[in-house]
């Protein structure tokens, strides 16, 4: 008898979790959520702003709780115009994107073309209009061209003194500063070769020579 008792009770169990979970199944299946009807971009002006958020809206992002976040992240990651990003979720229906800009640091001729580089390390076509930035021929790559601004950013000259930046196949560099004065520097040592022809920059003595070669090591040759 007691066996029996229990049987039934199981039974009663079995059946009331059966009889909860059509219903939590029913309800699920007749819940809806509405889709993203509100995308909000902030970081960049009007014009960038409404490029990004029409490829954005290309793509089907589905509702709030099964956002299509790949396709969302893939999309302002190609955009050069993006240094870092943060996604916000508004309940119920809204997205917000917080975008850092990136910063423009150099002009550069691409293929007959001229882009900006940004401190993201991306290229961005050149639609702007900024006279102030340094040009860089040759054609480096941008870890080459990071690697000398850290080493320009370590020194005693401002990099907003640089006009143009000249790079060569043998992987060395010479500025051009806005006063037309040429540093010409080697592809080692280039930290304290660009120390020493700072210290000759900066005597008076030697303010009239427009041309300082740093190639040679410890060595520094004037030029009129």
């Amino acid at each position: 008898m007691m066996h029996q008792r229990k049987s039934k009770k199981i039974l009663i169990y079995i059946f009331l979790l059966i009889l909860v979970g059509s219903v939590n199944n029913i309800s699920l299946n007749n819940l809806k959520f509405s889709d993203i009807s509100d995308i909000n971009i902030i970081g960049l002006d009007i014009k960038d702003k409404s490029i990004l958020l029409k490829k954005i809206k290309d793509f089907n992002l589905g509702n709030i709780f099964l956002i299509n976040r790949n396709n969302l992240i893939k999309e302002i990651e190609l955009n050069s115009l993006v240094e870092k990003y943060f996604i916000f979720k508004r309940y119920p229906s809204s997205i917000e994107i917080n975008i850092k800009k990136t910063k423009f640091l150099a002009k550069i001729n691409e293929n007959g073309k001229i882009f900006y580089l940004g401190s993201n390390g991306k290229l961005t076509k050149n639609d702007f209009s900024n006279n102030q930035l340094p040009f860089i021929f040759g054609n480096p790559d941008v870890i080459e061209f990071f690697n000398i601004k850290k080493i320009i950013d370590q020194s005693k000259i401002s990099y907003e003194e640089i006009k143009n930046l000249y790079f060569f196949s043998s992987k060395r560099w010479d500025f051009e500063l806005k006063d037309n004065t040429i540093i010409k520097l080697p592809n080692e040592n280039t930290k304290l070769a660009l120390k020493l022809a700072l210290e000759f920059l900066h005597n008076n003595e030697f303010k009239d020579n427009r041309i300082i070669d740093a190639r040679i090591k410890n060595q520094i040759i004037l030029n009129d």
